[in-house]
């Protein structure tokens, strides 16, 4: 009798997905609210508004969700995704002709360009409840939720002098940085931050929770580290922590002069020399295009408690204007400081990254300085104009990820032109000239034999086709990775935004 029981119950408990299974233009946000009614918010509603208008840049805050839905755990998580599945027609995809329910993924929101973590009319996933920290018994694993901030997580390790590898200014989340690759204060001594992330919490397709590592679907927890958010909804990263007390950093800055850029382009080129490699150093020259005026700053931070490091003394004898903000500081408060020197939030705003290896000439930084210079003040008449060239290290990976990069180089390069302005009628326009700029700088490298196709997801904009830039091999693989855990697409199509591995 019981074993009778137990069988009608399982079929009364799936009877709410069957009904929306067939009913396929049934409105998503309207089944979501009848079963997790305290977790999905409306237009108008007050948590909705507060998460519309919480991204970063205007082009994602423009976007209109027809719900938002704020899970607090992972089988919330799982609940939405049978739900979403449930209702759509054949269980296929993009199909011509299908009503699909589609959503996005979000996290700290702190992508650039249009649909990357938020979707016009159908069902944005605001994970920022699932916020957790725990660290493990010998304090040598921290277990993060998938929407946590990382400002918000380093202060939680100061008390242990421990961090972890996450976003250096404030306001980046742990999902996108993570899937993305990540770029952090210790990444020329440990690598980017998705090559120290042990384990995955992840609802796939199907709605299954998994835990993703090195021996338990080695393949999907390789494919984490940076294909995003093609796979599914990682709702905890287990990350790995390292000792760090103080450390040094902050900004400097200097008169805009061709003899202050001369110096910032040899001072560089040396920096970036294998023979003067220094783990402990991250940094980056900031060009700046701003109200018609150009400037430059330097972001130097060293991961040990050395105040100004013999690395970073070609820099520091170029003459500095008053003040700066060099200090010694724990992670948090450094991160706290360094985002005081850059916008809350942008309206309009783009930007490409591109790779290449350290020249042998200086003259190649002042080339690429010089023709963004040039080129750049022909937007100086769009309203709210302002541009930023930045030049940094690229980290060192030690190879566990799927970026497809040779472990353990040193002289590699990352540059990131970005560009804002206040009116969505001039997004054409500038959209094209950033191009037009980055294309030159890539045709000067590929010339001298100094460009890798390699493109930084996370830096990336949507024109890039960042999921080649790994190389054939590392995209068969993804492709592989997608193929096995979510055959019939759903975050290929049913998530639209982002970069897809097909």
């Amino acid at each position: 009798m019981s074993r009778i029981y137990s069988h009608i119950l399982r079929l009364l408990l799936l009877l709410p997905l069957v009904a929306i299974a067939h009913n396929n233009n049934t409105d998503i946000c309207s089944l979501l609210n009848s079963q997790l009614p305290e977790r999905i918010s409306f237009p108008g509603d007050p948590t909705y508004n507060l998460s519309r208008t919480s991204y970063y840049s205007g082009f994602e805050r423009a976007l209109a969700p027809g719900c938002i839905f704020r899970p607090e755990n992972a089988p919330e998580v799982s609940q939405f995704i049978k739900l979403v599945t449930a209702n759509s027609q054949n269980g296929n995809y993009g199909n011509p002709g299908q009503s699909t329910p589609q959503f996005a993924v979000r996290g700290g929101g702190h992508t650039l360009f249009s649909g990357a973590a938020n979707i016009d009319g159908r069902v944005t996933v605001d994970l920022r409840a699932i916020k957790s920290l725990e660290l493990s018994q010998d304090l040598k694993m921290a277990s993060i939720g998938g929407g946590a901030i990382w400002s918000d997580i380093y202060p939680q390790m100061v008390p242990y002098n421990l961090t972890v590898m996450g976003g250096r200014v404030p306001g980046v989340g742990v999902g996108g940085f993570s899937t993305g690759g990540g770029v952090n204060f210790l990444n020329r001594r440990y690598g980017w931050a998705c090559d120290n992330i042990y384990g995955y919490e992840v609802v796939l397709a199907s709605g299954e929770i998994v835990y993703a590592t090195s021996s338990s679907h080695k393949d999907l927890w390789l494919a984490l580290k940076g294909g995003s958010n093609n796979f599914g909804i990682v709702t905890r990263f287990d990350v790995a922590t390292f000792k760090q007390g103080l450390m040094w950093g902050g900004v400097v800055r200097y008169n805009y002069t061709k003899s202050n850029l001369d110096a910032h382009a040899k001072a560089f080129r040396n920096f970036m020399d294998p023979r003067t490699f220094d783990d402990a150093a991250d940094m980056g020259i900031i060009l700046g295009y701003t109200n018609k005026t150009f400037s430059i700053a330097n972001s130097l931070f060293y991961v040990d408690p050395v105040v100004n490091p013999p690395t970073y003394q070609p820099f520091l004898s170029i003459p500095l204007l008053k003040p700066n903000t060099l200090a010694l500081n724990n992670v948090g408060d450094m991160v706290v400081q360094f985002g005081k020197d850059l916008p809350p939030n942008l309206n309009q705003a783009t930007q490409l990254v591109y790779s290449f290896k350290n020249p042998s000439s200086p003259s190649t930084f002042s080339t690429l300085i010089h023709q963004w210079e040039t080129d750049i003040q022909s937007l100086s008449t769009i309203s709210g104009f302002l541009s930023q060239f930045l030049i940094q290290p690229q980290p060192v990976t030690n190879g566990t990820n799927s970026l497809g990069l040779k472990p353990g180089e040193t002289d590699t390069v990352m540059s990131v032109i970005t560009a804002a302005y206040t009116n969505p009628a001039d997004d054409a326009v500038v959209q094209q000239r950033l191009a037009a700029i980055v294309d030159k700088h890539e045709r000067l490298l590929k010339k001298q034999r100094l460009y890798i196709g390699f493109k930084y997801l996370n830096y990336a904009d949507v024109s890039q086709d960042v999921v080649a830039s790994y190389g054939a091999n590392s995209k068969r693989r993804l492709r592989d990775v997608s193929r096995r855990y979510d055959p019939r697409g759903l975050f290929q199509t049913g998530v639209p935004g982002g970069f897809k591995v097909w």
